[in-house]
């Protein structure tokens, strides 16, 4: 199940998605030690905010030597800038620059950027070519919706015109920028794509939520391999789950609601020690939501935690909570 993305070889199939507010590095650090993430992307980082450094943008770029291979993902919409930017990007420990052409945000889509550069295709492809200059030696990804809206399919030619500029990879979500995240994943449209290709690997992405998804998306589309996105948030294990089920069939039983808590405490942790128990607090007041669908029952653990304001208060809330279940387990 290795994946070869130019002159980087994986050692798997399954990526963790760039999802904006979400992949920083102390989540991205957690996937990573469960297991089963071949490559992981940073958030959106904006390329004029990488050329000047900005404070907010290096907090994105953010990572160590745990957190490799790593692709670093640029959005913008200026070739020279974005240029600059994979420069920079390779500098600070990209083993691939990876570029935004699928986020439908509206405050990315206003500038040009994300997915409305798939209403300029050409624009779109010298964004492509510019990036792949820059950084002769490592390779540059694509991330892609399907068109702008059902009346602009434009990814099978997109992709097929960035293979021809040196692009290494295309990721492709099967779902248009019109779509957002509604309705649902076009295995076809992705189908489509691979077949407009002629050798570099194509990503498929977009309602990966179990191992028989993942599965069912490359049996149906033929990709070279999978990208997980939400469905990790609250959930880091799935992707080693989906690993194995990808190599061999096996089916990876669900982690003990002890084990869930073990790791939503090392991301906790690993929150603390990187970006400083206040950010980790306002973190975890949201992330609990995500936790608590796999937890079981669980409505009081999520109120506690949504009024945390400190470690301790964390601790309290998940000592707490295990401690319940095991006085209901003793019956």
């Amino acid at each position: 199940m290795l994946l070869r993305i130019g002159s980087l070889t994986l050692t798997g199939n399954v990526l963790l998605a760039p999802m904006a507010g979400y992949c920083h590095l102390p989540f991205r650090l957690l996937v990573r030690k469960c297991g089963g993430a071949a490559l992981a992307f940073t958030d959106l980082l904006n390329a004029e905010g990488v050329v000047r450094e900005t404070c907010h943008t290096l907090r994105l770029a953010q990572t160590c030597a745990e957190d490799y291979p790593l692709a670093m993902q640029l959005v913008g919409a200026d070739p020279r800038r974005m240029a600059e930017a994979a420069k920079w990007a390779v500098d600070h420990g990209a083993a691939v620059v990876d570029i935004n052409m699928g986020c439908p945000a509206p405050k990315i889509v206003r500038l040009g950027q994300g997915a409305r550069l798939l209403c300029d295709t050409d624009l779109a492809v010298r964004i492509a070519a510019e990036v792949v200059r820059a950084v002769p030696h490592t390779p540059v990804t694509v991330k892609m919706r399907l068109g702008w809206d059902d009346g602009h399919i434009v990814a099978p030619e997109l992709a097929r015109r960035m293979e021809q500029e040196g692009v290494a990879a295309v990721t492709v979500h099967g779902r248009t920028a019109a779509m957002k995240f509604g309705g649902t994943c076009r295995l076809e449209g992705i189908a489509a794509v691979v077949e407009a290709v002629r050798g570099i690997p194509v990503i498929g992405n977009g309602d990966v939520r179990t191992p028989e998804d993942a599965r069912r998306m490359i049996e149906r589309t033929g990709c070279a391999g999978v990208m997980v996105g939400r469905a990790a948030l609250g959930a880091p294990w799935l992707l080693r789950h989906i690993d194995a089920f990808l190599r061999d069939g096996t089916l990876l039983p669900q982690p003990a609601p002890e084990e869930k808590c073990r790791l939503m405490r090392e991301h906790f942790e690993n929150a603390c020690r990187l970006r400083g128990e206040e950010w980790a607090v306002r973190e975890f007041r949201q992330r609990i939501t995500w936790y608590g669908k796999h937890l079981g029952p669980c409505r009081d653990l999520r109120q506690r935690m949504r009024s945390i304001v400190s470690r301790a208060d964390f601790e309290t809330a998940l000592s707490w909570f295990l401690e319940s279940r095991h006085a209901i387990q003793r019956g």
